[in-house]
């Protein structure tokens, strides 16, 4: 039988006895990702969501529409128009980082259209395994390039944090700058969604 039947999924409700939450927080003091512990936790049958043994398939159609990554498309716009006009507000800033914001603009567009390819193939009832980890990958990676863009833009200034009163954007480009590095985890690493690329996009054979 196939090596993932067996696995079932089930709807934990997370004030069941014996689940406890830590939270693991970041370099930036905020927390997006949580240790969460089982003690003799008992989850009832009715609970269990789909068929048994289709738990695999679940988690991973589960994936494919976290990995999507339309509303990360959409909010990083939002983050390159916040930033232009904050830049622009502040004296504008070198051709060179013009072209530079202008290459996050194309480069968020392009996330935009890779989400839409990927919703397009779930509306046909189609798998997007592999277009939904190149869009999760291309699109995690650009965040922490516009980061990187952001800090740069506003020399010395862009990594000072919010309590700073010289802080530019309230403290937004150093805030992105540390928590961009967790977008490249969420949802599964940027080394997985490049596995899954080569497997099962391309045939290369597992190292």
């Amino acid at each position: 039988s196939p090596k993932h039947k067996g696995i079932s999924y089930f709807l934990l409700d997370m004030t069941s006895p014996g689940v406890s939450i830590q939270p693991l927080d970041n370099m930036a003091d905020t927390h997006s990702f949580n240790q969460v512990f089982f003690d003799n936790v008992r989850v009832p049958r009715k609970d269990l969501m789909g068929e048994e043994n289709r738990g695999w398939y679940y988690a991973v159609t589960t994936l494919d529409f976290e990995r999507s990554s339309i509303n990360s498309a959409s909010s990083l716009l939002a983050v390159l128009d916040d930033l232009r006009e904050a830049a622009d507000g502040n004296g504008g800033y070198a051709s060179a980082l013009r072209y530079e914001l202008a290459d996050r603009y194309i480069e968020t567009q392009v996330a935009r259209m890779m989400a839409y390819r990927v919703a397009s193939i779930q509306a046909a009832g189609r798998v997007p395994n592999v277009e939904a980890s190149a869009t999760k990958l291309f699109t995690a990676e650009l965040s922490q390039r516009i980061a990187g863009t952001a800090t740069r833009i506003f020399g010395p200034h862009g990594i000072l944090r919010k309590a700073s009163a010289h802080a530019p954007m309230n403290g937004r480009p150093a805030n992105m700058y540390l928590n961009a590095v967790g977008s490249t985890l969420a949802g599964g690493t940027s080394e997985i969604q490049r596995s899954v690329i080569a497997g099962r996009g391309l045939g290369l054979p597992r190292e």
